[in-house]
This record gives C-alpha cells, structure tokens and sequence, in this order.
C-alpha cells in the first residue's frame, strides 16, 4: 500500500512534468521574412521615397507568446546600413540579436542579410521593433505583441478584441538626410512635419482626409489598445473623445488598474489600456499632439487623428463629423507628471520581481544638452554657438561616441576592448553643481567625446539617480536600457535630495520600465539586478540627442555556470 506521504509526493511530481511537459508543447517558433527597401507613398500632398519594411508603414506586427523563439531574417535592400532592434526584449544571454549599430553588432550592409535568432522568456506584453541606425527608426518600426503562453490569462478580464495604436512623426524628406544635415552643420534637425497614428495622418492635416486610421467597436464590450510611441522626438498626450481609459500595463509589464483620460508617453514607451465601449453609438476621434517639456522650441500644433468606430454609426451618422476630445495644454507637465507618477506595478502579475533592497553599485549621473568641438569633416554653419562648436549631449559629462572598426560585444567576447572602449564610466558627475539652474555659467556646457562604459558583476544590483540639467535646455527625456527592466522608486522636480527624497521611495510595487521619463527639470531613480550578461546600451530615446552622444555602456559579466553566461556569436553575424 502507498504511504499518504508518497501519495502526496507522487502526485505533486506528476502535476509539476505536465506543467512542464505542457509549457514546452505551447512554445513555437515563430518565423519572420523583412526585405528592407524603398517605398514611394504620398501624404501632405506630395509624394516620398521612404524605407520600409516589406512595403508597410508601420512594419509588420509581430505576434508571439512568452516561451516562444523567435526568428526573423532581415535582407537589406535599402541604400543605407542598418540594424534592428526589438525594443525591450531582455536578449537573455542572447546579447548578439538586440541590434544596436556598433554595440552588439555590425550594420548589415546593403545588399546583404542577416538573421536575428532569440528567445522570449518572462515577459508578457506590448513592445516593438524598430531600426536602430541614424533616422531610419522614422520609417522602419512595428509593433512587438507577446501574448501569455498557453494556460495562462491575462491578469484582467480578457477583451473582445486588440488594436495596436503606433504613434510616429512624419517628415517631407528624406529622414537619413535630415539627421546627416544637422551633423554636418551643428544645428538641431528639422522638427517633423507631421504626426501619425499607424502610419497614417489624419485629416487635421493637408491632403489626408482619407488618411485616417479607424477601428470599429461594437457597444457594452471592452477592447484592448496597445499603444507605442515610436516617434522619434516626440512625446505625446493621447486621449479618445468621451471615453476614459484604463492603463493595466507599460513596457510589457502589468501595472494595477489606473483610470485616465489621458494617456502620455514618451519615445519607445509602451502603454497598454482597456477601453469599455460605453458611449452612445456614433464616431469619436482619438487624437495625439506632443508634449512639449522644452521651452521656445518649434513643433506642428496639428494633432494626428483616428477615429473610434461604434458599429451600425456608419450607417446612422455617415456625414457627421466625430466628436473631438480635448487634449492637455502642450506644455501641460503637471499633467504629464501626474500621469507617470500614479502608476504602480502589478505585485500579482506573472513575472513580477521584488524590489532589490541591498545596493551593490550606486550611480548618480547627471544628463542633458551641452556644447563640443566642431570635429574634423563638419563645418557647424548653422550652429547657434559659432562655427568652432556644435550642439552635443552627454552623461556625467562624457558625450558618448560609437566606436566604427568593430562591436563593442565583440570586442568583449573577444578580450579586445582596447582602441574600442574604456572601462572607467564614472558613478558620479566630475562636478557638484545647482542642476536645474537656468543661469549656470556657459563654460559648464563642455564635454568631453569618448566610449566609456561601467563594468558591472553578474547579479550585482545597481541603483540609479537620473539628474536633468539645465545647461543648454531644460526637458523630459526618455532614458533606455537595453537587456533590462528596471524598478521606478520615485521621481520629482529639482535637484535630487537623499535626505528629502529616499523618503517616497516605493518599495512595494514600483512601476516596472524599460524607458523612464525623467521629468524636466527633475530626477528618477531606478534599480536593477545585472543578472544578464553581455553589453547594454542606455540612452536618451529621443534621437536629436542619442548621435549628440546622451548614453553609455554597461558591461555585465559572464555568470558562474555556462547558463548563465553569453552564448558565443552566430555565425553569420555581421562585420564591420
């Protein structure tokens, strides 16, 4: 006769191999083609030459489930170098397929290929892909959706259908020459001429009327939209006339259910909210116009419209004109702030992960706008500080460059960082000074050009203080790191105070981020655990800023087993 004891032990055993059993038959692999090339559109009355993504604006979605692999071969057939990058996929020790140029590979050149091979595990949610070269992210970018493996739900009642909601910017030019004209001069780029909700205008703008991205709803049933920022310099306030909305989730990770009606995101943001069809039926536009953190900027007032769809509305109000919802002040921060600040992670949620508590590396580093050298090949004829100087960016007072020759993950799988980079970022700013002071002496605003990075200990855990500066300019700026979540404790305005502000720090249920708005003016902290080992970029995900040099590295050791440490390269990957 079996014992109760090993009844129970037998039965215990058997559920866990089914479970286990049952989670490797629900994973797949999914397979992608990407044939990059230029496409010929025609919006704000003119037509355009673009790169795409197999002839798309936005690229294709990619749907996965959490567990799955997946595949996509890239072929190049555009002018340009170019990578991809899947925006917010942690890479676990796969650090050769996160894409960005010159930091975990090589361009693939035109002409050629490449294939980006990975898994995705922990996570579920919206994310995005996109390129990861100069100003091509303008054009080259789609939506990332990972939906719970088999046997799981979603942490909230599940919708009767799912949009995503891409937001973008939208230039009368060729993107790659914008960027390489404001290098070359010293000047800030060309502002957008418009803006885009799936690629598409909306008919606030010339010659788009029927250019206006819809989705339909039936009455009394709740939807799922998935909204991504994948512009390049804007964030935006987004709201949907009469209708509130519930945030359950950012960056692919699942927050407590907020109500709003008004959603604000920054470049690379994700934000996922429920939507419950509760109004009278007729048309209501969604709508989105920038936030604007910076003083005296220029930017286009007009909003990038779609429009909400009740079902049988055609019908009945076919000639009406949608309700239109009113959108926050541009320079509306206390609004944004408010917004950013009121989320909080969803302890219960699947992947969630407690807040690290004791501290192995502690960085406070200093960001925002400063001056450089010309540099040898640019003239800076258009730059605002004289023809001896240029606009630059930098963290702690370096201002990152990308080294050209090789990859810095090569280089570091390779024990052949010398001539690449330098491992001697430093955890703190060469000086102490009033941050957020707007009359700080010019000469503050130098930095110093190089590729330093910050080693880290795999498993370390890493604390960061995000301090804004207003040397040039005071703004919101979205930081991203590469390979990682991490834990927003607080965030506020003025010069961070340990004193004052270790006080709000919340430990119980952070929001969890890939990329954190710092507030204009303000600071951040975040944690992380460096449990994934190989190179990751951090950098301003505005792209005016990221080629001024607004980043660094961190190098993340090689874990104690073979499982915990980076694969070798594939061997197709790309050379320099």
């Amino acid at each position: 006769m079996i014992s109760m004891e090993r009844l129970v032990f037998f039965l215990v055993c058997a559920t866990t191999a089914c479970a286990l059993l049952s989670s490797t038959a629900s994973a797949k692999v999914v397979e992608h083609t990407f044939h990059v090339g230029n496409l010929t559109v025609t919006k704000m009355c003119q037509k355009q030459v673009i790169t795409a993504v197999n002839g798309s604006l936005p690229g294709p979605t990619i749907r996965v489930n959490e567990g799955d692999t997946l595949i996509v071969h890239v072929l190049n057939k555009s002018p340009y170098n170019l990578t991809l990058h899947w925006h917010g996929i942690f890479q676990l020790f796969s650090g050769w397929a996160d894409g960005p140029a010159y930091v975990t590979q090589c361009p693939i050149l035109p002409g050629n290929s490449y294939t980006y091979n990975f898994n995705i595990t922990g996570q579920e949610g919206t994310l995005w892909w996109h390129a990861h070269t100069s100003y091509l992210r303008a054009t080259v970018y789609g939506a990332l959706i990972i939906r719970p493996r088999a046997g799981r739900k979603y942490p909230f009642t599940k919708p009767a259908k799912e949009f995503p909601i891409m937001l973008g910017e939208w230039w009368n030019a060729n993107v790659y020459d914008v960027e390489e004209e404001a290098l070359n001069f010293g000047g800030a780029p060309n502002i957008s001429d418009a803006y885009t909700i799936n690629g598409r205008l909306g008919d606030q703008f010339p010659c788009s009327a029927n250019q206006t991205h819809k989705i339909e709803v039936e009455k009394g049933k709740t939807y799922l939209l998935r909204i991504v920022n994948a512009a390049l310099n804007n964030q935006f306030f987004f709201s949907i006339a009469n209708h509130n909305m519930t945030v359950v989730a950012i960056d692919a990770s699942y927050t407590n259910p907020y109500v709003t009606d008004v959603v604000v995101t920054g470049p690379g943001q994700t934000t996922d909210v429920l939507l419950k069809a509760n109004q009278p039926i007729g048309d209501y536009y969604m709508a989105a116009h920038p936030y604007i953190s910076a003083a005296g900027i220029q930017f286009v007032t007009n909003a990038t419209v779609g429009i909400v769809q009740y079902k049988t509305s055609r019908s009945r109000n076919s000639s009406s004109t949608p309700v239109m919802p009113t959108l926050p002040a541009f320079n509306d921060t206390p609004t944004a702030h408010k917004f950013f600040s009121n989320l909080t992670g969803l302890t219960t949620a699947p992947f969630w992960v407690p807040v690290p508590r004791k501290i192995d590396e502690k960085m406070f580093i200093t960001f925002g706008l400063g001056v450089s050298p010309c540099g040898a090949n640019r003239n800076c004829s258009n730059s605002p500080f004289g023809t001896n100087l240029r606009f630059s960016a930098s963290m702690n007072n370096h201002s990152f460059e990308l080294p050209s020759k090789t990859s810095m993950l090569e280089a570091h799988f390779n024990n052949a960082s010398a001539g690449v980079y330098t491992e001697d970022f430093p955890n703190n700013p060469p000086l102490v000074f009033d941050y957020t002071n707007s009359n700080l002496s010019f000469g503050l605003a130098f930095t110093e050009k190089s590729t330093k990075v910050k080693r880290l200990k795999f498993n370390s855990t890493v604390e960061m203080i995000f301090q804004n500066t207003a040397l040039i300019g005071i703004e919101n700026h979205p930081i991203h790191l590469h390979g990682y979540n991490f834990h927003v404790l607080a965030q506020g305005f003025g010069n961070y105070n340990a004193t004052v502000d270790e006080k709000k720090f919340n430990f119980n249920n952070p929001q969890e981020r890939n990329t954190i708005g710092v507030p204009a003016g303000g600071w951040a902290v975040v944690r992380f655990r460096a449990n994934n080992a190989g190179v990751w970029f951090m950098h301003c995900h505005l792209d005016v800023h990221m080629p001024w040099g607004l980043g660094m590295a961190f190098v993340v050791e090689n874990g104690p087993t073979a499982a915990t440490s980076l694969r070798p390269p594939p061997s197709d990957l790309p050379k320099c």
